[in-house]
């Protein structure tokens, strides 16, 4: 199987943007993982914001630091933190508005999908906070951009 691929910054030709461990295990869950991460991340931001997460998610699965499936990086815990805070926030995991859950889903297809070309707008990005607040962790990566209402980072290159 082969998806988009993944290329900071550049346009994406036919190839694979992951390695094969994040489809083979249970793709239709992974695909959900990603889904509710932008419903609950995300919100109603326009397309750029929600490629943006995306990015970060993709970006981390494709970094030696994070795991290698969606969900796991969705999932992971630093320290006892969760790095996306929905996912620990005490509410319920199951979004509520249908509709909107619906259209993330059809978006994590179509990324996904083998026809489908994309750009990296994050440059590299495997952390983001929202614009409104300034984690300490920030200091020590390199900002990348602001997209919407989060700002983006990566980590210098080696």
């Amino acid at each position: 199987m082969s998806v988009g691929v993944w290329v900071s910054g550049s346009l994406l030709a036919l190839g694979g943007i992951l390695g094969a461990s994040w489809y083979t295990q249970d793709k239709e869950k992974q695909i959900e993982c990603l889904a509710k991460n932008l419903y609950f991340e995300v919100g109603n931001q326009g397309t750029a914001g929600m490629l943006a997460v995306s990015s970060v998610v993709i970006n981390r699965i494709n970094d030696d630091r994070f795991p290698s499936t969606m969900c796991k990086v969705i999932h992971q815990k630093r320290g006892g933190v969760c790095q996306f805070s929905w996912y620990c926030d005490g509410k319920s995991d199951i979004p509520p508005n249908k509709k909107i859950y619906q259209e993330k889903l059809d978006f994590v297809r179509k990324l996904l999908d083998n026809d489908r070309q994309w750009v990296d707008i994050t440059d590299g990005a495997t952390n983001y906070h929202a614009n409104y607040v300034r984690p300490s962790w920030r200091k020590r990566l390199k900002r990348t951009t602001e997209i919407d209402k989060h700002i983006f980072y990566r980590w210098n290159k080696k």
